[in-house]
């Protein structure tokens, strides 16, 4: 089966995000709905050490200081497992919560519009929601190009509010609930 030319249909500016709880790490969860009241950016990614994808997380990883001017939180998303997620950070160094959309298998980045049927990852697509979880901005990047980080920066600083004070740590991971 041939992929399509065609781009992606990803969720739109304007639509409230849809609430999901992910693995954060191994026995821990975490509900979007708990960053209520500020800025979260998704990185819905491919998979965990891939070549682009490493160099994705890694530029965010770098400019981590420069979203949380905003007060904004930032999630990675792909559909590998919790464990993957967690020796990928620790490789990367990464500072901020890999999620894991790993069972069901992508439910999450379908919820998204980021789902590819064709391969099972996810497509490499982000998005910028407000604090009362609306959905400001999104964008689908070709699945091998690295989209960078200005999308984001221009849509965070259109948001309402820019200039709020920034809160230092992130929020919202809680242990996981038998």
């Amino acid at each position: 089966m041939a992929e399509s030319d065609s781009a992606p249909t990803i969720l739109p500016a304007g639509t409230p995000a849809p609430d999901f709880a992910l693995h954060s790490a191994p026995g821990k969860t975490l509900r979007l709905s708990e960053l209520r009241g500020h800025p979260v950016i998704l990185v819905f990614y491919p998979a965990d050490w891939s070549p682009v994808c490493g160099d994705q997380v890694a530029l965010y990883n770098e400019i981590l200081p420069d979203f949380r001017e905003y007060g904004a939180d930032l999630l990675g998303i792909s559909v590998d497992s919790a464990w993957c997620h967690a020796a990928f950070a620790e490789n990367r160094k990464l500072r901020f919560p890999l999620l894991a959309d790993f069972e069901p298998k992508g439910a999450v980045a379908r919820m998204y519009g980021a789902y590819r049927d064709q391969d099972g990852t996810s497509e490499r697509a982000l998005f910028v929601l407000d604090g009362d979880g609306i959905i400001r901005w999104s964008y689908c990047s070709p699945i091998a190009v690295n989209p960078g980080a200005d999308g984001i920066l221009n849509a965070l600083e259109s948001l309402p509010g820019k200039s709020a004070p920034a809160k230092a740590e992130f929020r919202g991971e809680t242990e996981a609930r038998p």
